[in-house]
């Protein structure tokens, strides 16, 4: 296929300022329709890109347009019944952050992969930025030895979610499985996903009632690893902090700001590439190599990386969390 023709489903934030200027720039794609329960919603976006097809329901889009695949920028509650709509129509799938609401959820969307034989990728555009790319060589190469300690975050301005994050029945949940899944994702993948042993959170609701605020949890892992993850829709800051810190035996490395020491012979030897994308840059170019990387697994180039099944391990752990904090004690997971 020359050019993969594209559907988008959700016409929000996310679609509206990442997903369909980049579509519509890469020459590998075809942006054939855009899809919005909101039918006024839909026609406004579309002619703000100058589209020509679209359509307030899925399924007829669906059966009218011949698409390769469709990118879902739904509200979480939506996700899985427009991905298994798309995959039972023969589509290849992107579903954005989080694969779902539940781990109940996320598992029958991975059972309906296999058996449809279709890709579906979970938008994890952390995994895309080009300093996480470069760091996770380093951490394979076993550059920094071995990893001990892992300590990342996004703490955000005080703000107002959007209205459907904010309602547990749309969202699953509140800054944890919004921000916090994110930098979940990121941490494990670039650690090589060890497994877990023991989940502790807690959770704050200074400003939302239905879903928490603030979020702060400790992983054990079985390798006798730690990892504290802290994320926030309402702190107190004049700026967003967004960190990640990486302690190996021989050397530590952090992204935001990018820097990468090594330990060579007593002496701390500093190994950051002199030559990297600003940080303002990186938002928006993690979400080009994200699509970038979805079109070519659709065009069989490359196996998919940010799998259904992976994402599926991910909300078990996201369970854990919310369980944790619930309960007010450590979850331990077999």
């Amino acid at each position: 296929m020359d050019r993969i023709r594209v559907g988008v489903v959700g016409l929000g934030w996310v679609s509206q300022v990442v997903h369909l200027p980049i579509l519509l720039k890469l020459p590998e794609a075809q942006l054939v329709a855009v899809c919005d329960r909101d039918r006024s919603k839909a026609r406004l976006v579309a002619e703000k890109f100058s589209l020509e097809r679209v359509y307030s329901d899925v399924n007829q889009m669906l059966e009218t347009e011949d698409l390769h695949a469709v990118v879902v920028c739904t509200s979480t509650d939506a996700h899985r019944e427009v991905a298994v709509a798309c995959m039972r129509a023969g589509k290849d799938v992107l579903v954005e952050k989080p694969i779902a609401r539940t781990y109940t959820e996320a598992a029958e969307m991975a059972t309906v992969a296999r058996e449809t034989k279709r890709k579906l990728m979970v938008g994890m555009n952390h995994r895309f930025r080009p300093d996480s790319m470069i760091l996770k060589g380093f951490i394979e190469g076993n550059e920094l030895g071995k990893i001990f300690y892992t300590r990342a975050g996004w703490l955000r301005k005080r703000s107002t979610a959007s209205a459907w994050g904010i309602q547990r029945e749309k969202s699953g949940g509140g800054a944890f499985i919004d921000l916090g899944i994110v930098i979940l994702d990121m941490a494990l993948w670039m650690t090589g996903f060890p497994d877990i042993r023991r989940v502790s959170a807690t959770q704050y609701h200074h400003r939302t009632k239905k879903v928490e605020d603030t979020s702060i949890v400790a992983l054990t892992f079985k390798n006798g690893s730690r990892m504290h993850i802290e994320v926030s829709w309402s702190m107190a800051l004049d700026e967003d902090s967004y960190f990640y810190h990486v302690f190996g035996s021989d050397g530590s490395a952090s992204v935001n700001p990018f820097r990468i020491y090594k330990d060579l012979n007593g002496n701390v030897v500093n190994l950051t590439p002199t030559k990297i994308e600003h940080p303002h840059n990186m938002f928006k170019r993690s979400y080009e190599n994200e699509l970038r990387h979805f079109l070519g697994s659709v065009r069989e180039l490359h196996p998919v990386i940010s799998t259904a099944d992976e994402a599926v391990q991910r909300m078990r752990i996201v369970e854990a969390v919310y369980k944790s904090a619930r309960l007010g004690k450590d979850v331990v997971l077999t």
